[in-house]
């Protein structure tokens, strides 16, 4: 049933709603001694340590598979899908993570971690080809899937098969886009073949747009129904879980959307290669609500970890302040920016299609009008609100720190933005305080999720614009839709129905190859590739597809290094986007808990199989 969300002494009846529904699953499955008691001293804010995995670092061995209690997660973001290669998100790839695994993953010092692989291949041991056209992976042999089918070199090849297939619109298509060919030398050897020299070679199967799924559940679906695959939802992997049931729960109000609650549960995978992995018995994530709700959850015991608490400083003081949970720092690649629609949202193709590379946008391809918008935002308030979790920049390009632009300022000054306004011809012509030109308003729909901090950033820019003589129509909708994918709404980021538009994204991988390949020409979304490719903003500049090109082919790293740092600067130039913080992704976790390491290359439950309760 819909619930209302009316305030009552702070929090919400929704947000109560949400938190009854949490002690009413802890409660029917563990009893009122779900949690144990904490007797150590509770641990001081780890936000602030230089080594945030220092507090819950393991210090037990491991027991039998299984022999835990339940692990209770908490999203904000509902994850929609458990397919990576579907993935509209981070929620997702973390609910797909529990499951699937890839070739190998980047700890947080950058170096590759194998998974399925048996060996990292190098040039030693021959594994990366000295002309760097191919890489060599041999695979771990004896691994199984959750229903007991061998993982073998074939399920590497159907992935590719299945990414690379433009009528599966896999999301994950851009980090497989320079292979030629995959050659199976047996059964646990891969040899991957590159279109050209290829300095990316650890990009593609790795980290968590690199899993492998298993052709025999998913190659009735290698074809435009691919949406349709049970296993999207009832995922089984070479991973130390399964899922055993996703269910949708109560539907709730956020920012004006109807949208669904979600529980996903967990099992052990019985074939798991480890035979004392994973410790828990059980894994619940539970999704939706907002990030509130998930940060009282954590704060009053109900669930062992919540994601991505954004929220403002005071609310992660008084999470810790109960004494159940600390506040960790997750590093990552993640930069909360405002993109800039190149093309008209407001207008409409024969077929219904809005933000069209039909349609250029009427004023934001005028740089002069991104300029003074750049400059008219106060950033610094922005970033201000952030606290522990985040810090300013002036660059879309932010990790690894090598590739931290050093040429880049932006500066704000609102008196020089109207003066580019008046340079550029955008006059007041009505006396209304909103600029036209040639029939044409400085009117702007500035959409983004449900989320404290993003309608704080709302409020300062709606305020700043309409200071030098722009009309800001400020939309939120609920982050499982914003971030979710074109098939419910029109209100996802993929479609960028609005002018502007706010959230966050970042490389997954220490090589910026696929995050930096979002503003060239050929990854603009349109409807006609289901908005499955990366560049939403539909930038196009040769200048920097030049640029592109030529980094993926350079072997010398320090060149290679300079191509990208130039590429960052051509769109911080150009206006392409306007970035705000560097956001690190304030993670809550239960005092009970060990285990934990997290890696700005792959999600938080990248090692869910060592984590475990004290």
């Amino acid at each position: 049933m819909f619930t209302k969300a009316l305030k009552s002494k702070g929090v919400s009846v929704l947000q109560g709603a949400l938190l009854a529904v949490l002690l009413l699953a802890v409660t029917a499955c563990t009893g009122p001694a779900a949690q144990p008691e904490v007797t150590t001293e509770p641990a001081t804010s780890a936000i602030e340590a230089a080594d945030p995995t220092e507090a819950v670092t393991p210090t037990q061995a491991a027991s039998k598979r299984g022999s835990g209690d339940t692990l209770r997660l908490i999203y904000f973001q509902a994850p929609t899908i458990v397919n990576p290669h579907l993935s509209a998100g981070t929620k997702d790839l973390s609910a797909s993570r529990i499951v699937y695994e890839p070739l190998a993953s980047f700890d947080q010092d950058g170096n590759l971690v194998p998974f399925l692989a048996a060996e990292i291949p190098s040039l030693e041991n021959g594994g990366v080809a000295a002309d760097g056209r191919s890489v060599t992976w041999k695979l771990k042999q004896g691994v199984k899937w959750a229903d007991g089918e061998p993982f073998t070199a074939d399920d590497v090849l159907f992935t590719y098969e299945y990414v690379s297939n433009p009528e599966v619109k896999s999301t994950s298509a851009a980090v497989y886009g320079d292979i030629a060919e995959i050659e199976i030398i047996d059964d646990y050897t891969v040899k991957i073949v590159f279109k050209a020299v290829n300095p990316a070679w650890a990009l593609p199967f790795t980290g968590p747009q690199g899993t492998i799924i298993p052709r025999h559940i998913f190659e009735a679906y290698n074809s435009p129904n691919a949406p349709d695959a049970p296993a999207n939802l009832n995922a089984l992997g070479t991973g130390p879980f399964k899922v055993a049931e996703y269910k949708k729960e109560d539907v709730i109000i956020v920012g004006g959307s109807a949208v669904n609650t979600i529980k996903i549960i967990y099992e052990p995978n019985p074939y798991f290669r480890e035979a004392d992995r994973p410790y828990f018995s059980r894994v619940e994530l539970l999704g939706g609500g907002d990030v509130t709700v998930a940060a009282r959850s954590i704060q009053d015991g109900l669930v062992d970890f919540a994601w991505n608490l954004a929220v403002e400083d005071k609310v992660l003081a008084e999470v810790e302040a109960g004494g159940k949970a600390i506040v960790i720092p997750v590093r990552t690649s993640f930069v909360e920016r405002i993109m800039i629609n190149f093309t008209d949202p407001h207008k409409e193709t024969a077929d219904g299609e809005r933000a069209s590379n039909q349609f250029p946008h009427p004023f934001l391809t005028d740089k002069r009008v991104r300029q003074a918008m750049a400059m008219a935002i106060d950033r610094e308030t922005i970033a201000a609100a952030y606290g522990r979790g985040g810090t300013l920049t002036d660059n879309l390009l932010v990790e690894p720190p090598a590739y931290q632009s050093p040429n880049t300022s932006l500066e704000f000054n609102p008196d020089k933005a109207a003066a580019l306004l008046d340079e550029a011809g955008w006059q007041d012509s009505d006396g209304d305080g909103v600029r036209d030109k040639d029939g044409v308003k400085l009117k702007v729909l500035f959409l983004t999720s449900v989320q404290p901090l993003r309608q704080l950033a709302q409020e300062v820019v709606k305020q700043n614009l309409e200071a030098i003589g722009f009309e800001v129509e400020l939309k939120n909708v609920d982050a499982s839709l914003f971030l979710g994918p074109p098939k419910d709404t029109t209100d996802t980021r993929r479609q960028f129905y609005a002018d502007l538009e706010e959230f966050a994204f970042s490389n997954k991988n220490p090589d910026p190859s696929a995050y930096m390949a979002g503003w060239t020409c050929a990854e603009i979304a349109q409807k006609s590739n289901d908005w499955s490719l990366s560049n939403w903003a539909r930038y196009c500049n040769p200048a920097y597809d030049k640029l592109y090109e030529q980094a993926k082919t350079e072997m010398n790293p320090d060149k290679r290094h300079d191509l990208f740092i130039q590429m960052n600067d051509l769109l911080i130039e150009d206006v392409a986007l306007i970035p705000l913080v560097i956001a690190l992704q304030p993670a809550a976790v239960s005092t009970t808990l060990e285990g934990l390491d997290f890696t700005p290359w792959d999600v938080e439950p990248w090692n869910i199989k060592d984590w475990r309760r004290k």
